[in-house]
């Protein structure tokens, strides 16, 4: 998947925490911050840095955004973006069927972690 990974303040300190960083030294080495954003910094070979050898390095404390995937508002609240988003995610469509209620109340967790990127209607 293409884009940004963007952290919540909880997820920079947690992350830090589990690879053995100061969450200062951590946020230097591997964020980038801006007045409305934090997101890892992005390698040149790959989508995240964090991504070795075909897995999740910090899978256990993964960012909001990676855990919550592919329940995000923007993908659950289209069948055209959930349909396009399963083409490139091979887990997608498989195993069993989560409910409606159910993906829009994981969505929810991505609209309270990330408020400036989904601002209230």
């Amino acid at each position: 998947m293409e884009g940004e990974v963007y952290l919540t303040e909880e997820d920079l300190v947690r992350i830090a925490k589990h690879i053995s960083a100061d969450p200062i030294d951590f946020e230097a080495k591997y964020v980038h911050r801006n007045p409305r954003t934090l997101r890892l910094r992005k390698p040149s070979d790959r989508q995240c840095l964090f991504h070795r050898d075909g897995r999740c390095s910090i899978h256990p404390v993964k960012p909001v955004q990676c855990r919550v995937f592919p329940f995000w508002p923007e993908i659950i609240e289209s069948a055209e973006a959930w349909n396009e988003t399963a083409v490139r995610c091979p887990g997608m469509n498989k195993g069993p069927l989560v409910q409606i209620e159910s993906a829009e109340e994981i969505s929810g967790e991505m609209r309270r972690a990330y408020p400036q990127m989904y601002p209230s209607p």
